[in-house]
């Protein structure tokens, strides 16, 4: 069943103030499995010296975590965040709104994304004739974020409330518009920036990623 929009239900706002952050209470060995699938991942393609597909996990993977983040502390300031992650629903907690298994599956978007792109990147769709045609970087990126856009509302709509939309006004097209288009943007894009650019990118927002969580967590915020 797929649910579009949050509620704004008493029931809603229930299982987020049920949430237990960082908790091991519903820890399993899944958790090592997925670490190691990542792991792989990722030091197969760097043995494949594919550096591309690296930058743009970490590129996807970065934005997600400022995102994440943005949304623990919307969260804390007025009482209930954008989205929620249940505690049945997870082996492990990391902010109120993103699970282990999901913050790995994010790690990975990113390569998927770049790897689904032609082997030419510079490819534009429905060109010819005059017209200059859409950047197959640019389509990759609207075709994923409506993907995952879909997931997403299948998973608020799942029993165990996989995920947990309070707000009325917040659901698929919002985090189709303004979360999930940004986050392949960046996978899809990032990897072709002058490599200073791309350096400074990838710096900065691993580096205020570090920052936020070194502050916020033990103040308590996130």
């Amino acid at each position: 069943m797929l649910q579009f929009w949050g509620d704004g239900s008493q029931a809603a706002m229930d299982l987020v103030n049920s949430i237990v952050v960082r908790s091991t209470d519903n820890f399993n060995w899944t958790f090592i499995f997925i670490l190691a699938v990542v792991f792989y991942v990722y030091w197969s393609e760097i043995n494949k010296k594919n550096f591309d597909a690296i930058f743009a996990g970490l590129a996807l993977y970065g934005v997600h975590w400022l995102y994440e983040i943005g949304n623990a502390i919307i969260g804390h300031v007025t009482g209930y965040p954008l989205w929620s992650v249940s505690n049945e629903s997870t082996t492990f907690i990391l902010l109120i709104g993103v699970c282990w298994e999901l913050s790995m599956m994010f790690s990975l978007a990113g390569i998927i994304s770049f790897k689904m792109l032609p082997a030419d990147r510079s490819t534009r769709y429905f060109a010819g004739d005059g017209k200059k045609g859409i950047s197959c970087k640019l389509a990759g990126a609207i075709s994923m974020a409506l993907l995952f856009a879909l997931v997403e509302s299948f998973l608020a709509g799942t029993s165990n409330h996989s995920f947990i939309w309070v707000y009325k006004w917040w659901g698929v097209l919002p985090v189709f518009i303004t979360t999930y288009i940004p986050f392949f943007l960046a996978s899809n894009y990032v990897p072709d920036m002058a490599p200073a650019r791309r350096k400074r990118f990838l710096l900065t927002i691993w580096g205020l990623v570090a920052i936020l969580l070194i502050v916020l967590i033990p103040m308590g915020v996130i």
